[in-house]
């Protein structure tokens, strides 16, 4: 049998319950239409959704809400979570859909998993991502700001250069957590980004200094 998973009952009232929860739907919603705005001003229609270890559903909650016409589909390992949540049950370092998405939600996961194990996970993002996938995973650089009355410290703490040197085959960092798929079409400015991208690695985007 599969070792039990930590990511139990107890667990989720530990951490997304109450007044020591991680996020409130208010600040996912803040965070969700921010995602949401920057990827239409990058001309990325979001038309589907892929939320990888999405929890509680907060995500899936705001888009019902305020974009009901996205296609959303949500993934977790942890079972009480799918049974709670709705979610599928999957492993995001062994597990790769056929589809792609516009949009790839990997929110606070990566860092929960062995480097092998994240390694493999963002190969398959980055297989299943064709517009923006939002990351947020924590790093030992950021060890010195987490609040840890609301974090699990029981994380593989790797830098961010680690990150960076695997992402780099499937996308190019925009900024603010975001990063655009290769594929995808988008093309930034010099300063949108953290530095200048290759003309080859990306097409153009038409844009207009208007929108300044």
């Amino acid at each position: 049998m599969p070792p039990p998973c930590r990511f139990d009952a107890a667990y989720f009232r530990r951490y997304y319950e109450g007044a020591g929860r991680t996020h409130s739907p208010r600040e996912i919603a803040r965070l969700a239409s921010g995602v949401y705005g920057l990827g239409a001003w990058l001309g990325v229609e979001l038309a589907s959704v892929l939320d990888v270890g999405a929890g509680t559903g907060i995500w899936r909650g705001w888009f019902r809400r305020h974009r009901p016409g996205v296609r959303y589909r949500s993934i977790d390992v942890s079972p009480y979570a799918c049974a709670r949540y709705g979610h599928e049950r999957r492993d995001i370092s062994r597990w790769r859909a056929r589809e792609r998405f516009d949009l790839v939600i990997c929110h606070s996961v990566l860092q929960y998993l062995d480097a092998a194990a994240a390694e493999r996970a963002l190969a398959n993002i980055g297989a299943m991502c064709r517009g923006l996938l939002y990351l947020e995973a924590v790093t030992r650089a950021d060890v010195a700001i987490l609040d840890l009355e609301k974090t699990d410290t029981i994380m593989h703490l790797r830098s961010g250069a680690w990150y960076r040197a695997r992402l780099a085959k499937d996308f190019v960092q925009v900024g603010a957590g975001l990063w655009a798929a290769r594929r995808s079409g988008i093309r930034l400015y010099e300063l949108e980004g953290p530095g200048p991208v290759p003309s080859s690695s990306l097409r153009r985007r038409v844009s207009s200094f208007s929108r300044r």
